[in-house]
């Protein structure tokens, strides 16, 4: 029996939008997210992909994401802007605030925005990468529901609270770096629960505190930090910047981007421009340079991001993703 699929770039597309578009989200949101999820696919990033479109359905039906609304910019003071996403999608929201601080940055040399009442935002590195294309540096801190348990502790209270960082480089792709604070994105273990796999252990534990490789026991339990104890403490600086700073809601108070239970999550994101020419003038570049080639020197070294270049290389050239048989029929009744 055929457990995947092969479907081209514009039917992943279509089917991603028209299931949103048939359940009460706007074509403008509609579109904002079936990219955003595309280029996860594209990207290799199958946990910020198509498998997010049966609980973001299920979420607009039952009220807690709100599919028809558009993001506010609630001020802009200098160099700080402030985006409110209004209980809806993360990506418009995203999006309006990379386009403010795009032009603020490059009069300023630095801008900041914060994005309250938000949602699941999906790969964060994407985010900042288009900050990079436009010659800026780019950073994003990003809460989540609670994942991760203070470190000690066996209780979930943080976020997975992805960080990403992007710089531009001379005559190649942006360096991104891109990483969750658990072990792993949780979203990894949401896609193993989807295929009945197992994941390696280490990655969580169930809520009894104990060590599993069951995915749903992972899910219904807490994710590891990466770094032990230092990774709970960048957790916890993650819910400062993200959540604190934006008047969003913690990850203990934030209900699960998985499912249709409770109120809106209404968590936060960070998101910091720096024009490098405003810093070192015309030095940046080739300071850039300079220290990836120290790094690219050494054997078997490689950039982070690197992997993610080279898979979407190969999925733009085939323009092709691959989904299970059983999601694509689950995203297919969405769309009648």
């Amino acid at each position: 029996m055929i457990k995947t699929l092969q479907i081209n770039e514009k039917e992943a597309w279509d089917l991603a939008f028209n299931a949103l578009i048939n359940n009460q989200t706007s074509d403008e949101n509609a579109r904002e997210v079936a990219d955003a999820l595309i280029n996860a696919e594209f990207d290799g990033q199958a946990g910020h992909g198509l498998s997010r479109i049966p609980s973001y359905v299920e979420q607009v039906l039952s009220g807690k994401v709100a599919g028809n609304v558009t993001p506010s910019l609630l001020s802009s003071k200098g160099s700080v802007i402030r985006v409110d996403a209004n209980q809806g999608f993360a990506f418009p929201a995203i999006s309006l605030a990379l386009s403010e601080i795009t032009k603020t940055c490059k009069s300023f040399g630095i801008a900041a925005a914060s994005i309250s009442r938000s949602h699941h935002f999906g790969q964060a590195g994407r985010h900042v990468e288009r900050l990079a294309e436009d010659g800026l540096i780019g950073l994003m801190f990003g809460n989540t529901p609670k994942a991760i348990p203070p470190w000690g502790g066996t209780k979930p209270l943080f976020g997975t609270n992805p960080i990403a960082f992007a710089s531009p480089r001379e005559a190649a792709a942006p360096l991104v770096i891109d990483m969750s604070l658990s072990k792993v994105a949780r979203g990894k273990v949401m896609v193993a629960n989807q295929l009945n796999e197992k994941i390696p252990e280490g990655w969580a534990i169930d809520k009894e505190g104990r060590p599993t490789t069951d995915a749903k026991k992972a899910l219904e339990g807490a994710m590891l930090p990466i770094g032990d104890a230092k990774g709970s403490a960048l957790a916890l600086m993650v819910e400062m910047l993200a959540a604190g700073l934006t008047g969003s809601n913690f990850g203990f108070e934030a209900s699960s981007f998985l499912n249709a239970e409770g109120d809106s999550p209404g968590v936060g994101q960070l998101i910091i421009a720096i024009d490098p020419s405003f810093f070192s003038g015309e030095s940046f570049a080739e300071r850039t340079e300079t220290l990836v080639g120290a790094i690219l020197e050494q054997p078997a070294t490689r950039l982070p991001g690197d992997k993610r270049i080279e898979k979407r290389k190969v999925r733009e050239k085939s323009q092709t993703i691959t989904i299970s048989k059983d999601l694509y029929e689950k995203i297919e009744l969405l769309t009648e």
